[in-house]
């Protein structure tokens, strides 16, 4: 189940908050390999130190090529923990949150922590059970909403997710 990131993800959306407005997160890094349908993007985040790589995916809506979704799989400063990041675009219905279901098995929901420019954040933290539902998958539906009865989902290939993440330094 999905739950919704503490202090820890807070701080680590703070730190890349500047590159969220600025690219997107990822989005304009450099490409240092792909994985399937995934790309691993590599950056420095204006005032970090250390270079910090992310797998990314952007999908749009099957019906809807306006409704985009930016996928990021990272890792917390601390290197201990993985945080899936999902930035919608901005006109999402906030309260709703952001659905998730893998080979349409219903997985949960996760509360969107933060609007930006470039749109609105939801973020957790993937535990061993939602990991390995990721990579053992073979497709995963991300559904925003734009009224409370009026969920748009949009599919996101799972191909080279797992190998993907085990890349990731």
């Amino acid at each position: 189940m999905m739950r919704i990131i503490g202090a820890l993800g807070a701080l680590a959306l703070a730190l890349m908050g500047t590159s969220l407005a600025a690219g997107s997160a990822f989005a304009q890094g450099a490409v240092r390999s792909t994985h399937g349908d995934w790309q691993m993007r590599c950056e420095v985040p204006p005032g970090a130190k250390a270079e910090q790589c992310a797998l990314v995916q952007n999908v749009a809506a099957e019906d809807r090529p306006n409704l985009t979704l930016l996928v990021i799989v990272l890792k917390t400063a601390d290197q201990k923990s993985r945080l899936l990041r999902v930035v919608a675009p901005l006109g999402v219905l906030l309260p709703s949150g952001l659905g998730l279901k893998i080979d349409d098995k219903d997985i949960g929901r996760a509360g969107f922590v933060r609007c930006l420019t470039t749109g609105c954040v939801a973020e957790v933290v993937m535990d061993d059970t939602l990991l390995g539902q990721l990579k053992g998958g073979k497709s995963a539906t991300f559904i925003v909403f734009q009224t409370p009865e009026e969920g748009v989902g949009v599919p996101v290939s799972l191909s080279g997710f797992g190998p993907g993440v085990e890349a990731l330094p």
